[in-house]
């Protein structure tokens, strides 16, 4: 029958929560060509801290160069832990032959930088809106991730709940960056 639902009620009910996914293109209706969203030029202006308490504007993290920025709901959330754990597991040399730059972006002080980096074993940028002041004026109201090149922004991803992360090779493949294995890096538990 047209127009029937198919599947178990579980499945139905996984497809219905399914995250909001915008692949966002160069030119939208209501946008003159090279503009960027109102909502992306006031977040630029925001500003994000260092591990050293530096404070600079959001978009000078992407401006110039490509980079995947990832908004993490908090350092102590168990499951943005093991994310940031497995971005933390992409060599270097990947991003650096895509010329891209991975960043991860916490809502805390500063201080906890260096700790939760320590503990993840996440080499890359990191940053923090204490404020969140980014997070409000994007609407966020949990984790995020984003693919930019200067002003332009080549797709957005919203957690729908804290375990929606997008899968880490499928934004590494949006980016242009050599896919990792995370396979042969598994930690098992045995209870």
């Amino acid at each position: 029958m047209a127009g029937r639902a198919t599947g178990t009620p579980a499945e139905r009910a996984v497809a219905a929560a399914a995250p909001v996914t915008r692949q966002i293109g160069d030119q939208s209706p209501w946008r003159p060509p090279g503009e960027e969203p109102a909502e992306l030029r006031d977040a630029a202006r925001c500003l994000v801290v260092d591990a050293a308490g530096k404070a600079l504007p959001f978009g000078s993290l992407y401006k110039e160069r490509k980079a995947i920025v990832v908004f993490v709901r908090h350092f102590l959330c168990y499951i943005c832990k093991e994310y940031v754990e497995d971005l933390g597991k992409i060599p270097k040399k990947y991003l650096q032959d895509a010329n891209v730059q991975l960043i991860v972006i916490g809502q805390s002080s500063h201080h906890h930088i260096k700790p939760f980096c320590n503990l993840t074993g996440y080499p890359h940028e990191m940053y923090v809106d204490p404020e969140r002041e980014i997070y409000k004026t994007l609407g966020m109201k949990s984790g995020e991730t984003s693919v930019t090149s200067g002003n332009e922004i080549h797709f957005v991803h919203l957690d729908k709940n804290r375990l929606d992360h997008m899968p880490i090779n499928t934004v590494l493949q949006l980016a242009g960056v050599q896919t990792v294995d995370f396979t042969q890096r598994s930690k098992i538990i045995n209870v």
